[in-house]
Formats: structure tokens, sequence, C-alpha cells
């Protein structure tokens, strides 16, 4: 099979859930990784329905139901490729881990991330110390900003994790304002809260 014959998300015209996923695995095993540039599926969570999307074997892209998955999709075609393929597969054990997560089992994701979104190096370095903050616990923008040696940079620090593209994988939610009120969160300020709460209740 050659990258022709990848094409654009087409098998959501299938009404049947049990044959679109049959046929989807069926090309996932012809399809080589340079043949397609996004995999992506959904998965329902405390939260809502998260979109998941993979390049190669890397997550690249996890996205609130608020963003507008529609407008997603649109700006990993553009940026990323518009051979893109609907399928859970590619997703399996970060959906497992996300599950596990929200019932307070699991503290951290072992998934490869893929920071290709975020074209900034400063942004990289910022989002790449998010998993550094323990599970429970939070830090507020200034001291996130000490710690990358840029005490000045609050402003960049908090734009930073505003267009983190990896959200709850790279644990965005744990940063605070100095004062200790929550700050903005990509999924909302309600969300944030909720993901602090669950950890806060299963951390040890």
């Amino acid at each position: 099979m050659t990258s022709d014959d990848v094409f654009t998300t087409t098998i959501d015209a299938f009404t049947d859930a049990a044959s679109t996923e049959a046929l989807t695995n069926r090309l996932l095993e012809h399809v080589r990784p340079r043949d397609v540039d996004v995999v992506w599926t959904t998965h329902e969570t405390l939260l809502g329905r998260l979109l998941l999307a993979f390049r190669d074997d890397a997550v690249v892209r996890i996205a609130f139901e608020s963003e507008g998955f529609d407008a997603v999709l649109d700006d990993l075609g553009e940026r990323l490729g518009r051979r893109t393929l609907r399928s859970p597969r590619r997703a399996d054990t970060l959906r497992r881990q996300l599950d596990l997560y929200f019932t307070g089992v699991r503290v951290e994701f072992s998934v490869t991330p893929d920071l290709s979104l975020s074209t900034a190096p400063f942004r990289r370095e910022v989002q790449s110390s998010l998993t550094t903050i323990p599970y429970g616990r939070t830090i507020s923008y200034a001291d996130l900003a000490s710690s990358t040696g840029r005490p000045r940079a609050v402003r960049a620090v908090g734009s930073a994790c505003a267009s983190n593209p990896l959200p709850i994988v790279l644990p965005c939610h744990r940063v605070v304002r100095i004062d200790g009120s929550l700050g903005n969160y990509l999924g909302g300020v309600a969300a944030k809260r909720r993901l602090l709460e669950l950890e806060s209740a299963a951390a040890p």
C-alpha cells in the first residue's frame, strides 16, 4: 500500500461501528507509519471526551471537547499533514492509562510525548519539565520559572502551560498562581479543579 492509498478520515462514512473498527484495523496492518501523518481517536473520560492524536507511536495532541475537535483536526492537518486516519488502536495504551488515572490508580503516564506542535524552545523546555511536578502537588508559575533559570519569565511560563499540546500527560494543571488561585486552563477552570481534587484525594 502506498501513501496514495491512505486518505483523510473517510471511514467515518460507515455507520456500523464494529464494521468500521474492523476495516480500520485491517487498514492499519498494511499502512506504514510514513504513509499516515496522524492517527487519532476520541476517548470518554471523567472530563468528557478527549481527542487523542498520534504521530508514529508518540502522542502529539490531547484536546478537550470544548476546543472543538474539528478545529483541532484542521490545525493538525495544517501543521503535521492531511493524511489522517481515525482509529482507537494506536491509542490503546494511553486510553488504558487514562482510565486508571481517572480512577486514582495511576499517577504517571508511560507514553512517548511528541512536542512538535510547540515550536518555541522555551515552551518545549517548560512543557517537558511539567512531569517533574509530583502527583498531588502544585507549583506556582513563578517557582516554575525559577526552576528553569529564568525567574522573570513568569508570563512565558504561563503561555507555555496555556499552549501545552498534551494536557494531563504533561500535567500543566499542577501549575497555579502564587496566591494559590488556579489560573487559566485549556480545558477550563472547572476541569483543572477536578483534576487537582482527584489527585489530592488519591495521593499517598
